[in-house]
């Protein structure tokens, strides 16, 4: 049987009448990379806030790391890591402070914190920046920490919100190098991106449009059932169809 840490069924969320999220239903295999796509508006948000167990969904069925987002949404909070883009890390507070915080948001001793924390100093070759502020990274480095930081508790999953927005190329690619080594450990990373080359980079995609699942396969068979020469014609495809009708 198919090691699934995310499955869901009917998954559905309504504010009020307008149905936000409809009927979406997809499995995640353990150490998968599992982009998923959207346009703004198309439900992204709304779905991975009630897969990490922040928003109640209205009906439907879904299970994160064999825990129900129904009943214990808790549980699944300690058991996944979580990065914005938007929010990582805290501007206030040095490199290692952040460390100290986070590792305390996620439940670890003050000495599993401080062997973690070394350990995640180390790998990045971070010395240099232990004292520095959040404020003063430079944002490719911030990006990366905030990565390792989100992995500090080595949870099972780990959601990905955006994670390379604004950083350079070069960056980006090393960001990836992180992703796939955290995925090859056995941790799924569940990433969102508006970068349409990195939807190439994940073993499977899925694009949400108007709040339903559009298309979920590989981003090789996505390409050939669109007759599409990259990730980027087939979510121009979808859209178009959108606006069209």
């Amino acid at each position: 049987m198919e090691d699934y840490v995310i499955q869901t069924e009917g998954l559905t969320k309504k504010f009020g009448d307008f149905t936000a999220v409809n009927e979406i239903s997809f499995n995640v295999s353990k150490g998968e990379v599992f982009g998923f796509l959207g346009a703004n508006g198309a439900g992204k948000t709304t779905a991975i806030k009630m897969l990490c167990g922040l928003l109640m969904p209205t009906s439907g069925k879904a299970e994160v790391a064999g825990f129900d987002v129904f009943k214990q949404s808790e549980s699944i909070k300690r058991t996944i890591g979580y990065m914005s883009q938007k929010f990582s890390l805290y501007n206030d507070l040095t490199v290692w402070e952040n460390i100290t915080l986070y590792g305390g948001i996620y439940g670890l001793s003050k000495k599993q914190i401080n062997e973690r924390g070394k350990q995640l100093i180390h790998e990045l070759e971070a010395e240099s920046f232990v004292n520095k502020r959040g404020k003063d990274l430079p944002l490719g480095f911030k990006q990366k920490l905030a990565f390792s930081v989100a992995l500090i508790h080595q949870p099972r999953i780990v959601f990905l919100d955006e994670p390379t927005g604004g950083v350079d190329p070069i960056t980006r690619r090393q960001f990836w190098e992180m992703i796939y080594q955290t995925a090859e450990s056995g941790t799924t990373v569940f990433v969102t991106t508006h970068y349409m080359d990195e939807a190439e980079y994940c073993d499977r995609v899925s694009i949400m449009v108007d709040g339903t699942i559009k298309a979920l396969d590989t981003p090789a068979k996505l390409k050939k059932s669109f007759h599409a020469a990259s990730m980027d014609e087939v979510f121009l495809q979808l859209a178009r169809n959108v606006v069209e009708k």
